[in-house]
Order: structure tokens, then C-alpha cells, then sequence
């Protein structure tokens, strides 16, 4: 399996590089591109350098890189997470804007009828957020916000973004233990 991970300038970036960390346990090609934004926001909100984020990755490439492999149809991909996407982000996605290698990958994503998800960052949603990710969910793209779930009983941050990365897991069928399902708790 060959997924495009993109981190965009939302709060949340911990939420993308707990996404690499599982994917590279799990020994999947995955593809990075960080925005300028998701840059800052990693040394803002983590103690990770963006070296170490850079190592998970098969490959990465620069935002501004519009000859990336992943900007174009014909480069195989299984599909593409954006954790966390900002509004922004979202805006250019819904709006065919492709002025970054995200919305670009994004745009090529969907073109090619490949799994998109879209880990959007923000609250209160206005309305032109709602419009935008009700246009991409009529479309086939997976809206996962991050939302804290309580049945699990979470005891630390890293469950609750454990349970965020999980749900995206499960969007590719990818087997994970990273929360207890439903049922098992009983």
C-alpha cells in the first residue's frame, strides 16, 4: 500500500506524525508533504523536529514542488490523508484551487477516484466550512475530524490521538490495535 500524508497549518500536527509513526510500524510506503504552516505548527505544538517527521516518510516532498511525483495521475498512490487539514486547505481542495503540492495531491486524489480523507481542524465550523466539506463529501471524501470519543475511557492525549489515527486505519482496512473497539469493553 502507497499513501500521500500531507500536514497542513492546523492545530493538530501531532495527529499526522502519529499517522506516519503507525504507517511506518506497519511498513507502508507513504509520501509527505508539510506546508510552510504545518511546518510552524510542529515545532509550535510538539517536541518533535522536523527532521524526525521527515525520517518517518518513504519520501517527501517540498509544498512547492509541482513536478512532485504525487502531482500527477499516472503515479500509483492507494490514497491520501491530510492531518490535520486546515480550512484553508479544505477551501483549495473543494475548490480545485491547487496552489500547493497538498491541494494538488488532493486534486489528483480525487481526479483518480482514490480514497481521500480529510482530518479537518476547526471550531465553531461557519458555514462556508460546512459547504465546503459537504461539496467534497458528496464527492467520495472521507470529513474525519478528530473527535474526542469517551466510551474508551481515554486517560491521556496520546489516546485520544491514538483513536483519531485509528479511525483513519480503518478507512484502508489497515489492522491496528491503536483503541479498543466497541464491544470489547464490555
Amino acid at each position: 500500500m502507497k499513501l500521500v500524508i500531507g500536514i497542513t497549518g492546523s492545530t493538530g500536527a501531532i495527529y499526522g506524525i502519529r499517522l506516519l509513526e503507525e504507517l511506518k510500524k506497519l511498513n507502508i510506503e507513504t509520501h509527505l508533504i508539510i506546508s510552510e504552516w504545518g511546518t510552524k505548527c510542529i515545532s509550535l505544538e510538539t517536541e518533535y523536529t522536523l527532521d524526525y517527521v521527515k525520517s518517518l516518510a518513504t519520501s517527501v516532498s517540498d509544498e512547492k514542488n509541482m513536478a512532485s511525483s504525487v502531482s500527477s495521475g499516472t503515479h500509483r498512490i492507494d490514497g491520501m490523508v491530510v492531518a490535520p487539514c486546515s480550512m484553508k486547505t479544505l477551501s483549495a481542495i473543494a475548490n480545485g484551487y491547487d496552489d500547493t503540492l497538498v491541494a494538488r495531491a488532493a486534486g489528483v486524489t480525487i481526479k483518480e477516484s482514490r480514497k481521500l480523507i480529510l482530518m479537518v481542524r476547526e471550531t465553531p465550523l461557519s458555514a462556508i466550512h460546512l459547504e465546503n466539506m459537504l461539496k467534497l463529501s458528496r464527492l467520495g471524501i472521507v470529513i474525519l475530524p478528530p473527535v474526542t470519543e469517551f466510551y474508551t475511557k481515554p486517560k491521556t492525549i496520546e489516546d485520544i490521538v491514538n483513536h483519531g489515527v485509528g479511525k483513519c486505519l480503518d478507512q484502508f482496512d489497515i489492522n491496528h490495535n491503536l483503541f479498543p473497539r466497541w464491544g470489547s469493553l464490555n
